[in-house]
């Protein structure tokens, strides 16, 4: 009885840690995502057109290719496609600390190589003249981002090998926990 309180205790005050960490971070809002990711984008995605095109110029969030500007905005930085990695993450219990640490990592630097890879397909196709440009880039914004976030969630738990599940897990053991659950009869 002593070590099933303890660990309902524990369990607790775990999901506490979470739930404040992510109430911090929603507190500071997604500038700090942005703040973050924006140079770790335009530079790489800089460096790469570079190598394509040598008349490639960098000023500020622009990069001129063959004249044409290429704006990186704060969408196409795609900081609530972090928040929301984030969120999965310390929604989801009985993750240790440093697996917690490596799944974070992980899907960042996952997320930040495929939105590089996406606005550097997007840069060609927009300095290329592509006719579908309008069409891709919008498909990109809409339906990629909740699908490439999706995706890698669910690469990360295969990895990882997670087995709870993001918020019902932690639902499913507060319900547990307190004196709502029905008590069996007999």
């Amino acid at each position: 009885m002593i070590k099933k309180r303890v660990k309902q205790n524990n369990g607790f005050s775990d999901i506490l840690v979470r739930y404040s960490i992510l109430i911090a971070f929603s507190l500071l809002g997604l500038g700090i995502f942005y703040k973050i990711f924006t140079s770790l984008t335009i530079y790489p995605v800089f460096f790469v057109l570079k190598r394509f095109f040598s008349s490639a110029y960098l000023m500020g969030n622009f990069i001129l290719v063959k004249g044409m500007p290429i704006e990186i905005i704060g969408p196409c930085v795609a900081g609530s496609a972090y928040l929301l990695l984030l969120i999965l993450n310390l929604s989801t219990p009985g993750i240790k600390f440093s697996k917690r640490i490596g799944i974070t990592v992980f899907s960042f630097t996952l997320l930040l190589l495929i939105n590089i890879l996406r606005i550097v397909i997007l840069s060609f196709m927009f300095v290329s003249g592509n006719s579908f440009f309008n069409m891709a880039h919008l498909l990109f914004w809409y339906a990629g981002s909740v699908l490439f976030v999706v995706g890698i969630w669910f690469l990360s738990v295969k990895i990882f090998k997670i087995k709870n599940v993001p918020f019902y897990s932690d639902i499913k053991f507060i319900f547990e926990g307190s004196n709502l659950k029905k008590k069996k009869r007999y």
